[in-house]
Order: C-alpha cells, then sequence, then structure tokens
C-alpha cells in the first residue's frame, strides 16, 4: 500500500514538473513612473469583456470555431467560452492579436489555470508575481482568469513597446531569453498551427507604439 502511493506521488511530481513554463524566466528591472502608471491603468481596468468585431455574426463565428479547437483541453463550455471571450478582450484592448495571446497560453500554461512555475510563475499566461508588486496590488490572485490575462496582456504590450513593434523580440523578453529563436519560435508556431483565424471584416487594429 505504502509504494503504490509512493509510486502515485512519484507520478505526480512527475506530472507537474512536466508542465511547461517559461515565463519564469522574466527579470524584474526597474520601471519608468510614466511607464508605471500607463501599466497601472490597463491593470484597473473594470469593464466587462466583450467580443469587438464588426458585426455579432463574425463575434459569434469568431466565438464557435476558437471554442471548437480549444474543446479537448477545456470541456467545459461555459468556462471556455469566458476564457475566449476574455483573451479577446484583454488582447485586443492591448493592440494584441488574440490568437497569439492563445498560442502563448498555450505555450505557457497549457491552458491550466492554476499551472505554478517552479520559480513561482502563475496561471495561464505564468505572471510572476513581482509585477503584482511593480505595477498593481500584492493582494491581487494571479490565478484569476481576467487578472492573469490582464497583466500577461499588459506585459507584453510594454515589451512591444520596449523593442518598437518587435513581437519577435518582445516575446523573448516575456520569456527572459532576449536573443534566443526558440521560445518566440515555439509561441508563433502555436499560433499559426492552432490558432491562426482570419476574416475579411474582422476589426484589428494594433495600439500606437
Amino acid at each position: 500500500m505504502l509504494k503504490n502511493i509512493q509510486i502515485c506521488l512519484l507520478v505526480l511530481i512527475g506530472a507537474l514538473a512536466s508542465i511547461n513554463s517559461y515565463a519564469g524566466a522574466q527579470i524584474e528591472e526597474p520601471l519608468s513612473n510614466s511607464v508605471k502608471a500607463m501599466m497601472q491603468r490597463s491593470i484597473s481596468d473594470k469593464a466587462v469583456p466583450t467580443l469587438t468585431f464588426s458585426s455579432p455574426e463574425e463575434g459569434e463565428a469568431w466565438l464557435n470555431e476558437m471554442s471548437r479547437r480549444l474543446q479537448k483541453r477545456i470541456p467545459d463550455t461555459n468556462y471556455r467560452e469566458d476564457l475566449l471571450r476574455t483573451v479577446h478582450y484583454e488582447a485586443t484592448r492591448a493592440g494584441l492579436d488574440p490568437q497569439m495571446v492563445l498560442g502563448l497560453i498555450q505555450v505557457e500554461s497549457g491552458f491550466k489555470k492554476y499551472a505554478l512555475s517552479s520559480v513561482g510563475a502563475r496561471g495561464f499566461m505564468q505572471v510572476m508575481p513581482f509585477w503584482a508588486r511593480s505595477i498593481g496590488a500584492t493582494d491581487h490572485n494571479l490565478f484569476l482568469l481576467r487578472t492573469n490575462l490582464r497583466y500577461g496582456c499588459t506585459i507584453l504590450r510594454h515589451y512591444i513597446d520596449i523593442e518598437h513593434g518587435d513581437l519577435y523580440r518582445a516575446l523573448g523578453r516575456y520569456n527572459g531569453s532576449l536573443g534566443k529563436p526558440q521560445y518566440p519560435n515555439m509561441v508563433l508556431g502555436a499560433w499559426r498551427k492552432n490558432w491562426d483565424y482570419s476574416t475579411k471584416n474582422w476589426n484589428y487594429a494594433p495600439k500606437n507604439t
């Protein structure tokens, strides 16, 4: 009996260790007062997540298609659609492609809400706790769906601004591996293979940098 319990524990530890987590390598850097204020304003947003398409029909088409692709990873329909609406809202308001963010989440956490890296990165987008101290509040729960996505998208937007719109280098910063190709290629590959989606009337306008 004891031996069986030990085997189960080893299997569980191995499973947890196998969860890919990359953003935990992010480096904490001092932020200027203006950048900190901008990021704090973004984090404090209280609006209800909504799909921003040129028509409700296009929004429903996107939601249905992304939901179909995500079904095996997240079987619960209501939770899956809530995640997708929140991804679309938080990504769009940060000037990010929502499908790219889905690719990043796939690489970072495998869509596991409570993913926790060995260095403490948390949630869907593997946000490091130091970001709550830097731009939010220490009592922010980074495992909450919208809080995690809001932080993750705000952080990636910050890195894109630093890199003057270069997504490849920004992804390197998000991973803490600037200048190395592995992580950006993984995210871009997951995006193109699993989440690429286009519609001729979809409104996507990158945020001005």
